[in-house]
Protein backbone atom coordinates (compact mmCIF):
# COMPACT_ATOMS: atom_id res chain seq x y z
CA UNK A 1 0.00 0.00 0.00
CA UNK A 2 1.45 3.56 -1.10
CA UNK A 3 3.25 5.06 1.68
CA UNK A 4 0.96 8.54 1.26
CA UNK A 5 -2.51 6.20 1.60
CA UNK A 6 -1.09 5.31 4.89
CA UNK A 7 -0.28 8.39 5.94
CA UNK A 8 -3.60 9.81 5.38
CA UNK A 9 -5.28 6.92 6.89
CA UNK A 10 -3.21 7.86 10.21
CA UNK A 11 -3.73 11.13 10.22
CA UNK A 12 -7.44 10.47 9.86
CA UNK A 13 -7.50 8.17 12.68
CA UNK A 14 -5.95 10.84 14.96
CA UNK A 15 -7.72 13.92 13.72
CA UNK A 16 -11.33 12.64 13.03
CA UNK A 17 -11.16 9.48 15.36
CA UNK A 18 -9.83 9.76 18.57
CA UNK A 19 -9.63 13.70 17.47
CA UNK A 20 -6.00 14.50 19.42
CA UNK A 21 -5.76 18.16 20.61
CA UNK A 22 -3.08 19.92 21.85
CA UNK A 23 -1.30 19.35 25.23
CA UNK A 24 -2.70 15.77 25.30
CA UNK A 25 -1.24 12.41 26.36
CA UNK A 26 -1.67 9.77 23.47
CA UNK A 27 -1.58 5.81 24.25
CA UNK A 28 -1.63 3.59 21.02
CA UNK A 29 -2.88 0.30 21.59
CA UNK A 30 -1.61 -2.41 19.20
CA UNK A 31 -0.18 -5.77 18.01
CA UNK A 32 3.23 -6.11 16.18
CA UNK A 33 2.16 -6.69 13.21
CA UNK A 34 2.27 -3.53 10.98
CA UNK A 35 5.17 -0.95 12.99
CA UNK A 36 5.54 1.27 10.53
CA UNK A 37 1.66 2.31 10.42
CA UNK A 38 2.11 2.70 14.75
CA UNK A 39 4.61 4.99 13.75
CA UNK A 40 2.53 6.63 11.03
CA UNK A 41 0.30 7.14 13.92
CA UNK A 42 2.31 8.19 16.07
CA UNK A 43 3.88 10.84 14.49
CA UNK A 44 0.57 11.85 13.62
CA UNK A 45 -0.62 12.32 16.98
CA UNK A 46 2.63 14.71 17.40
CA UNK A 47 1.56 16.70 14.61
CA UNK A 48 -1.37 17.40 16.31
CA UNK A 49 -0.52 18.81 19.02
CA UNK A 50 -0.09 15.52 21.43
CA UNK A 51 2.27 15.89 24.16
CA UNK A 52 3.48 12.92 24.49
CA UNK A 53 2.87 9.21 22.92
CA UNK A 54 3.16 6.31 24.47
CA UNK A 55 2.26 2.80 22.58
CA UNK A 56 1.37 -0.21 24.04
CA UNK A 57 2.58 -3.73 22.52
CA UNK A 58 0.93 -6.58 22.38
CA UNK A 59 1.13 -10.18 20.96
CA UNK A 60 -1.15 -13.08 21.15
CA UNK A 61 1.44 -15.94 20.90
CA UNK A 62 2.92 -14.47 24.06
CA UNK A 63 -0.50 -14.01 25.85
CA UNK A 64 -1.04 -18.45 24.86
CA UNK A 65 2.52 -18.71 26.83
CA UNK A 66 1.90 -16.69 29.63
CA UNK A 67 -1.69 -18.43 30.13
CA UNK A 68 0.24 -21.64 29.83
CA UNK A 69 3.01 -21.20 32.08
CA UNK A 70 1.34 -19.00 34.98
CA UNK A 71 -0.80 -20.22 37.93
CA UNK A 72 -3.98 -19.13 38.21
CA UNK A 73 -2.87 -17.34 41.58
CA UNK A 74 -0.41 -15.21 39.61
CA UNK A 75 -2.74 -14.39 36.72
CA UNK A 76 -5.22 -13.11 39.00
CA UNK A 77 -2.75 -11.40 41.22
CA UNK A 78 -2.93 -7.15 40.40
CA UNK A 79 0.30 -5.37 41.40
CA UNK A 80 0.73 -2.16 42.72
CA UNK A 81 2.18 -0.72 40.03
CA UNK A 82 -0.71 -1.82 37.70
CA UNK A 83 -2.71 -0.16 39.94
CA UNK A 84 -1.02 2.94 40.03
CA UNK A 85 -0.62 2.66 36.11
CA UNK A 86 -4.36 2.72 35.21
CA UNK A 87 -5.07 5.43 38.20
CA UNK A 88 -2.65 8.38 36.13
CA UNK A 89 -4.77 6.86 33.29
CA UNK A 90 -7.63 8.04 34.89
CA UNK A 91 -5.99 11.28 35.77
CA UNK A 92 -4.30 12.25 32.70
CA UNK A 93 -7.04 10.90 30.43
CA UNK A 94 -4.90 10.33 27.89
CA UNK A 95 -6.40 9.61 24.27
CA UNK A 96 -6.82 6.21 23.57
CA UNK A 97 -5.78 4.49 19.80
CA UNK A 98 -6.46 1.04 19.61
CA UNK A 99 -5.24 -0.57 16.56
CA UNK A 100 -6.48 -3.92 15.77
CA UNK A 101 -5.04 -6.66 13.50
CA UNK A 102 -5.08 -10.09 15.61
CA UNK A 103 -5.68 -13.62 14.25
CA UNK A 104 -9.04 -14.82 14.60
CA UNK A 105 -7.61 -17.98 15.59
CA UNK A 106 -4.76 -16.61 17.34
CA UNK A 107 -5.97 -17.67 20.98
CA UNK A 108 -7.13 -21.42 20.23
CA UNK A 109 -6.70 -23.83 22.30
CA UNK A 110 -6.09 -21.68 25.31
CA UNK A 111 -7.26 -22.54 28.78
CA UNK A 112 -9.83 -20.28 28.60
CA UNK A 113 -11.42 -21.42 32.08
CA UNK A 114 -7.85 -20.05 33.29
CA UNK A 115 -8.33 -17.10 31.19
CA UNK A 116 -11.84 -15.91 32.19
CA UNK A 117 -11.03 -16.68 36.27
CA UNK A 118 -7.54 -14.45 36.38
CA UNK A 119 -10.06 -11.73 34.33
CA UNK A 120 -12.60 -11.99 37.13
CA UNK A 121 -10.54 -11.85 39.97
CA UNK A 122 -8.35 -8.88 38.24
CA UNK A 123 -11.95 -7.14 37.37
CA UNK A 124 -13.07 -6.59 41.05
CA UNK A 125 -10.01 -4.47 41.99
CA UNK A 126 -9.41 -2.58 38.10
CA UNK A 127 -12.97 -2.05 36.70
CA UNK A 128 -13.96 0.40 40.15
CA UNK A 129 -10.65 2.71 38.20
CA UNK A 130 -12.35 2.53 34.56
CA UNK A 131 -15.87 2.77 36.03
CA UNK A 132 -14.52 6.56 37.01
CA UNK A 133 -13.00 7.56 33.50
CA UNK A 134 -16.35 6.45 31.61
CA UNK A 135 -17.66 9.02 28.87
CA UNK A 136 -14.74 11.47 29.84
CA UNK A 137 -11.83 10.34 26.96
CA UNK A 138 -11.69 10.31 23.52
CA UNK A 139 -10.72 6.81 21.97
CA UNK A 140 -11.05 5.03 18.91
CA UNK A 141 -11.01 1.79 17.31
CA UNK A 142 -8.93 1.16 13.93
CA UNK A 143 -7.77 -1.99 12.07
CA UNK A 144 -4.62 -2.70 10.11
CA UNK A 145 -3.83 -6.11 8.67
CA UNK A 146 -1.97 -8.74 9.92
CA UNK A 147 -0.57 -11.79 7.73
CA UNK A 148 -2.53 -14.70 9.61
CA UNK A 149 -5.63 -12.46 9.68
CA UNK A 150 -5.36 -11.40 6.43
CA UNK A 151 -4.29 -15.19 5.10
CA UNK A 152 -7.42 -16.06 7.31
CA UNK A 153 -9.67 -14.16 4.71
CA UNK A 154 -7.61 -15.10 1.63
CA UNK A 155 -6.20 -18.34 2.04
CA UNK A 156 -5.38 -18.78 -1.59
CA UNK A 157 -2.88 -15.53 -1.55
CA UNK A 158 0.66 -15.06 -0.45
CA UNK A 159 0.53 -13.36 2.46
CA UNK A 160 1.87 -10.27 1.34
CA UNK A 161 -0.91 -10.37 -1.57
CA UNK A 162 -3.70 -10.94 1.33
CA UNK A 163 -2.04 -7.94 3.52
CA UNK A 164 -2.53 -5.73 0.32
CA UNK A 165 -5.93 -6.74 -0.18
CA UNK A 166 -7.04 -6.43 3.56
CA UNK A 167 -5.45 -3.09 3.42
CA UNK A 168 -7.91 -2.00 0.70
CA UNK A 169 -10.89 -3.51 2.21
CA UNK A 170 -10.00 -1.75 5.46
CA UNK A 171 -9.69 1.48 4.13
CA UNK A 172 -12.46 1.57 1.85
CA UNK A 173 -14.39 0.61 4.94
CA UNK A 174 -13.20 3.11 6.81
CA UNK A 175 -13.81 6.03 4.49
CA UNK A 176 -10.13 6.35 4.14
CA UNK A 177 -9.53 5.38 0.27
CA UNK A 178 -11.09 9.08 -1.27
CA UNK A 179 -9.80 12.39 -1.85
CA UNK A 180 -11.09 13.75 1.63
CA UNK A 181 -11.83 11.19 4.05
CA UNK A 182 -12.63 14.22 6.63
CA UNK A 183 -15.52 15.79 4.22
CA UNK A 184 -16.64 11.68 3.92
CA UNK A 185 -17.09 11.73 7.60
CA UNK A 186 -18.62 14.41 8.10
CA UNK A 187 -21.01 13.66 6.11
CA UNK A 188 -21.75 9.82 7.41
CA UNK A 189 -21.90 11.47 10.55
CA UNK A 190 -24.85 13.87 9.37
CA UNK A 191 -26.88 10.93 8.19
CA UNK A 192 -26.34 9.19 10.96
CA UNK A 193 -26.87 12.11 13.36
CA UNK A 194 -30.56 12.33 11.32
CA UNK A 195 -31.57 8.94 11.81
CA UNK A 196 -30.94 8.98 15.30
CA UNK A 197 -33.27 12.51 15.80
CA UNK A 198 -36.05 10.68 14.03
CA UNK A 199 -35.91 7.74 16.12
CA UNK A 200 -35.65 9.65 19.10
CA UNK A 201 -38.57 12.12 18.00
CA UNK A 202 -41.03 8.64 17.79
CA UNK A 203 -41.14 7.98 21.88
CA UNK A 204 -40.13 4.37 21.79
CA UNK A 205 -40.51 2.44 24.72
CA UNK A 206 -39.62 -1.26 22.70
CA UNK A 207 -38.43 -2.38 19.62
CA UNK A 208 -39.09 -5.99 17.98
CA UNK A 209 -36.85 -7.61 15.86
CA UNK A 210 -38.29 -10.67 14.11
CA UNK A 211 -36.40 -12.84 10.49
CA UNK A 212 -37.03 -15.77 9.06
CA UNK A 213 -34.31 -17.84 10.68
CA UNK A 214 -36.28 -17.72 14.02
CA UNK A 215 -35.36 -14.31 15.70
CA UNK A 216 -38.10 -12.81 17.09
CA UNK A 217 -37.33 -10.80 20.39
CA UNK A 218 -39.08 -7.83 21.95
CA UNK A 219 -36.52 -5.42 23.70
CA UNK A 220 -37.50 -2.84 26.64
CA UNK A 221 -36.03 0.52 26.21
CA UNK A 222 -35.30 3.31 29.41
CA UNK A 223 -37.80 5.79 29.35
CA UNK A 224 -34.98 8.82 29.11
CA UNK A 225 -32.63 6.85 26.35
CA UNK A 226 -31.87 7.90 23.32
CA UNK A 227 -30.41 6.38 19.68
CA UNK A 228 -26.47 7.61 19.01
CA UNK A 229 -24.43 6.76 16.05
CA UNK A 230 -20.84 8.57 14.79
CA UNK A 231 -19.78 10.93 16.69
CA UNK A 232 -19.63 11.07 20.09
CA UNK A 233 -18.55 14.37 22.57
CA UNK A 234 -16.09 13.71 25.60
CA UNK A 235 -17.54 15.02 29.08
CA UNK A 236 -16.39 17.67 30.18
CA UNK A 237 -14.27 18.64 27.21
CA UNK A 238 -17.02 18.30 24.91
CA UNK A 239 -14.32 17.40 21.73
CA UNK A 240 -16.15 15.83 19.51
CA UNK A 241 -14.46 12.54 18.50
CA UNK A 242 -15.60 8.79 16.54
CA UNK A 243 -14.99 5.77 18.46
CA UNK A 244 -15.60 3.23 16.01
CA UNK A 245 -13.49 3.32 12.15
CA UNK A 246 -15.79 1.78 10.55
CA UNK A 247 -19.27 3.16 12.00
CA UNK A 248 -21.98 2.54 10.45
CA UNK A 249 -24.89 1.56 13.34
CA UNK A 250 -27.15 3.50 15.08
CA UNK A 251 -27.02 2.01 18.65
CA UNK A 252 -29.01 2.22 21.67
CA UNK A 253 -29.01 0.92 25.52
CA UNK A 254 -31.84 -1.52 26.37
CA UNK A 255 -33.69 -1.21 29.63
CA UNK A 256 -31.67 -4.24 31.74
CA UNK A 257 -34.46 -7.05 32.22
CA UNK A 258 -36.63 -6.05 29.80
CA UNK A 259 -36.22 -8.91 26.50
CA UNK A 260 -38.17 -11.52 25.65
CA UNK A 261 -37.78 -14.08 22.89
CA UNK A 262 -34.52 -15.55 20.91
CA UNK A 263 -32.13 -14.47 18.43
CA UNK A 264 -29.95 -16.52 15.89
CA UNK A 265 -26.41 -15.41 15.40
CA UNK A 266 -26.35 -14.37 11.59
CA UNK A 267 -22.38 -14.03 11.65
CA UNK A 268 -19.19 -15.60 12.86
CA UNK A 269 -18.63 -14.23 16.53
CA UNK A 270 -14.97 -13.15 17.48
CA UNK A 271 -14.52 -13.94 21.24
CA UNK A 272 -10.57 -13.72 22.84
CA UNK A 273 -9.04 -15.07 19.76
CA UNK A 274 -11.66 -17.89 19.20
CA UNK A 275 -14.45 -17.89 16.27
CA UNK A 276 -17.87 -18.65 17.21
CA UNK A 277 -20.48 -19.97 14.80
CA UNK A 278 -24.14 -20.98 14.32
CA UNK A 279 -25.71 -20.22 17.72
CA UNK A 280 -28.83 -19.01 19.21
CA UNK A 281 -30.12 -16.75 22.54
CA UNK A 282 -33.31 -17.41 24.29
CA UNK A 283 -33.65 -14.32 26.91
CA UNK A 284 -36.75 -14.47 29.60
CA UNK A 285 -36.85 -11.48 31.72
CA UNK A 286 -34.26 -9.97 30.24
CA UNK A 287 -31.93 -12.36 30.75
CA UNK A 288 -30.11 -15.42 28.80
CA UNK A 289 -31.44 -18.25 30.21
CA UNK A 290 -30.24 -19.97 27.03
CA UNK A 291 -27.03 -20.17 25.11
CA UNK A 292 -26.41 -23.14 22.00
CA UNK A 293 -23.79 -23.14 19.43
CA UNK A 294 -23.58 -25.45 16.83
CA UNK A 295 -20.56 -26.47 18.28
CA UNK A 296 -20.12 -28.07 22.02
CA UNK A 297 -17.09 -26.65 22.74
CA UNK A 298 -17.93 -23.22 21.69
CA UNK A 299 -21.28 -23.39 23.12
CA UNK A 300 -19.27 -24.13 26.56
CA UNK A 301 -17.25 -21.21 25.82
CA UNK A 302 -20.51 -19.11 25.54
CA UNK A 303 -21.62 -19.85 28.67
CA UNK A 304 -18.50 -19.25 30.69
CA UNK A 305 -18.39 -15.68 29.05
CA UNK A 306 -22.41 -14.74 30.19
CA UNK A 307 -21.35 -16.25 33.73
CA UNK A 308 -18.32 -13.55 34.12
CA UNK A 309 -20.63 -11.84 36.11
CA UNK A 310 -23.90 -10.86 36.99
CA UNK A 311 -24.84 -8.38 33.99
CA UNK A 312 -22.91 -10.51 31.29
CA UNK A 313 -26.01 -12.39 30.51
CA UNK A 314 -28.20 -9.09 29.81
CA UNK A 315 -27.88 -6.89 27.04
CA UNK A 316 -25.98 -3.77 26.63
CA UNK A 317 -26.33 -2.43 23.10
CA UNK A 318 -28.89 -2.89 20.34
CA UNK A 319 -27.40 -1.51 17.29
CA UNK A 320 -29.41 -1.03 13.80
CA UNK A 321 -27.19 -1.72 10.67
CA UNK A 322 -28.68 -1.86 7.04
CA UNK A 323 -27.91 -4.79 5.10
CA UNK A 324 -26.60 -2.89 2.66
CA UNK A 325 -23.87 -1.37 4.50
CA UNK A 326 -20.89 -0.55 3.04
CA UNK A 327 -18.93 -3.23 4.97
CA UNK A 328 -21.49 -6.09 4.13
CA UNK A 329 -21.38 -4.95 0.68
CA UNK A 330 -17.53 -5.85 0.35
CA UNK A 331 -18.53 -9.94 0.09
CA UNK A 332 -16.22 -10.34 2.82
CA UNK A 333 -17.01 -12.02 6.65
CA UNK A 334 -13.70 -10.07 8.20
CA UNK A 335 -14.10 -12.34 11.27
CA UNK A 336 -13.78 -9.36 13.68
CA UNK A 337 -16.12 -7.66 15.21
CA UNK A 338 -15.21 -4.39 14.27
CA UNK A 339 -15.91 -4.61 10.90
CA UNK A 340 -18.84 -7.55 11.31
CA UNK A 341 -20.65 -5.55 13.46
CA UNK A 342 -20.79 -2.79 11.13
CA UNK A 343 -22.37 -5.12 8.44
CA UNK A 344 -25.26 -6.21 10.30
CA UNK A 345 -28.20 -5.32 13.06
CA UNK A 346 -26.42 -6.85 16.01
CA UNK A 347 -26.69 -7.26 19.80
CA UNK A 348 -24.04 -6.81 22.70
CA UNK A 349 -24.21 -8.66 25.78
CA UNK A 350 -22.83 -7.43 28.90
CA UNK A 351 -22.10 -3.46 29.61
CA UNK A 352 -24.29 -0.90 28.49
CA UNK A 353 -24.01 2.81 27.57
CA UNK A 354 -24.34 5.41 30.26
CA UNK A 355 -24.07 8.12 27.25
CA UNK A 356 -27.25 6.94 25.85
CA UNK A 357 -29.45 8.41 29.19
CA UNK A 358 -30.22 12.28 28.38
CA UNK A 359 -28.95 14.37 30.74
CA UNK A 360 -26.55 11.47 31.64
CA UNK A 361 -23.60 13.20 33.02
CA UNK A 362 -26.01 14.34 36.29
CA UNK A 363 -26.29 10.62 37.02
CA UNK A 364 -23.50 8.84 39.34
CA UNK A 365 -22.72 5.09 37.96
CA UNK A 366 -25.28 3.48 40.56
CA UNK A 367 -27.78 5.94 39.78
CA UNK A 368 -27.67 5.28 35.59
CA UNK A 369 -27.67 1.34 36.77
CA UNK A 370 -31.10 2.17 38.67
CA UNK A 371 -32.27 3.95 35.84
CA UNK A 372 -31.74 0.24 33.99
CA UNK A 373 -28.18 1.03 31.86
CA UNK A 374 -26.42 -2.95 32.95
CA UNK A 375 -23.24 -3.34 34.28
CA UNK A 376 -20.69 -5.87 33.08
CA UNK A 377 -17.10 -6.26 32.88
CA UNK A 378 -17.66 -7.67 29.38
CA UNK A 379 -19.35 -5.80 26.09
CA UNK A 380 -19.37 -8.15 23.41
CA UNK A 381 -21.60 -8.03 19.95
CA UNK A 382 -22.79 -10.37 18.09
CA UNK A 383 -24.58 -10.15 14.77
CA UNK A 384 -28.44 -11.49 14.15
CA UNK A 385 -29.16 -9.26 11.01
CA UNK A 386 -30.55 -11.23 7.83
CA UNK A 387 -31.83 -9.32 4.18
CA UNK A 388 -34.98 -10.04 5.60
CA UNK A 389 -34.68 -8.29 9.07
CA UNK A 390 -37.78 -6.48 10.24
CA UNK A 391 -37.59 -3.70 13.20
CA UNK A 392 -40.97 -2.69 14.64
CA UNK A 393 -40.25 0.25 16.93
CA UNK A 394 -43.41 0.44 19.89
CA UNK A 395 -44.57 3.78 20.94
CA UNK A 396 -46.22 3.65 24.99
CA UNK A 397 -49.51 4.36 23.92
CA UNK A 398 -48.96 1.46 21.37
CA UNK A 399 -48.55 2.55 18.18
CA UNK A 400 -46.47 0.18 15.95
CA UNK A 401 -43.36 1.92 13.47
CA UNK A 402 -41.50 0.34 10.85
CA UNK A 403 -37.82 0.76 11.52
CA UNK A 404 -36.67 -1.72 9.28
CA UNK A 405 -38.07 -3.58 6.60
CA UNK A 406 -36.07 -6.23 4.47
CA UNK A 407 -33.07 -5.54 5.80
CA UNK A 408 -32.85 -1.93 4.95
CA UNK A 409 -34.47 1.51 6.63
CA UNK A 410 -38.02 1.42 6.76
CA UNK A 411 -37.83 5.81 6.50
Amino acid sequence: MKKSVLKKYAGLIVKKGVAVQKGQEVLVVAELDQPDFVAMVVEAAYKAGAAKVTVDWHHQPLEKIHVRGRSLKVMSTVEAWEVAKLERRAEVLPCMIYLMSEDPDGLKGINFKKMAKSAQARMKILKPIRDTMENKYQWVIAAVPGKAWAKKLFPEMRASQAVERLWQYILKAARADGDDPIAAWDAHNADLAARCRYMNSLGLTEVEITSSNGTNIKIGLIENSVFMGGAEAALGSGIVYNPNMPSEECFITPKKGAAEGIVYSSKPFSYNGQVIDRFRVRFENGKAVEIQAEDERQTEILKQMIAMDEGAAYLGEVALVPFSSPVNRTGILFFNTLFDENAACHLALGRGFSNCLVDYEKYSHEETKALGINDSMIHEDFMIGTADTAIVGITKDGRRIPLFQNGEWAF
